[in-house]
């Protein structure tokens, strides 16, 4: 199991963008980056520096995922046939957190991660405790019964902060939701601009 070390937040100051979209997030009273060198003037990036950044933007989107995790869905994503962007992006968004996440069970990516750790969470009827589980089109994906009563699910479904996307299909009574099918790119309800062209020339350079 990966653990993050640094803060959630800081990756939202060292990005310059409120990563998720939250009113919590720093950025939206500190738009500078964090550290004592955060305020210095901005200098031209170069090309491998906004490879970079578009990089770590859409790794630190999705919380826990470590280079190598990243890495490897990326080189899965470039096997397959069709738009290798398109491909990344409907890979991230099948991983089980992931999709627990769009699903409102809990209100951060982060939350999401520890949730499916700790066994709340049930996958065709049977209970997974691995986030980065890959979903496949028409799985049903619940909160297990015993947990439906936690007040972290129950205030996160009632939460208008977040949109459900259209490949997810959701009971939110039974709190129960299938996965209907990969997602195209445009159809992922990022709160900033992810630029996936540019994770891979990154990679491929």
């Amino acid at each position: 199991m990966s653990k993050r070390h640094s803060q959630k937040y800081k990756i939202d100051r060292r990005m310059g963008e409120n990563l998720w979209g939250r009113p919590k997030s720093p950025v939206n009273s500190r738009s500078y980056g964090p550290g004592q060198h955060g305020q210095r003037r901005k200098t031209k990036m170069s090309d491998f520096g906004l490879q970079l950044m578009a990089k770590q933007k859409l790794k630190g989107y999705y919380g826990n995922i470590t280079e190598k995790q990243f890495r490897r869905t990326y080189d899965e994503a470039s096997r397959r046939k069709g738009n290798t962007a398109e491909l990344l992006i409907g890979l991230l968004e099948s991983r089980l957190d992931a999709i627990v996440y769009r699903c409102k069970f809990v209100p951060t990516v982060f939350a999401s991660r520890q949730f499916v750790n700790h066994g709340h969470v049930k996958v065709n009827g049977i209970k997974v405790n691995i986030p980065s589980y890959r979903c496949k089109p028409g799985d049903v994906i619940e909160v297990r019964e015993r947990s439906r009563s936690m007040a972290l699910v129950l205030e996160a479904l009632d939460s208008p902060e977040r949109d459900l996307p259209d490949y997810i299909d959701l009971d939110a009574k039974a709190m129960k939701a299938t996965f209907v099918r990969m997602p195209e790119f445009s159809e992922v309800p990022y709160a900033v601009q992810m630029e996936p062209n540019l994770v891979i020339e990154f990679y491929s350079s």
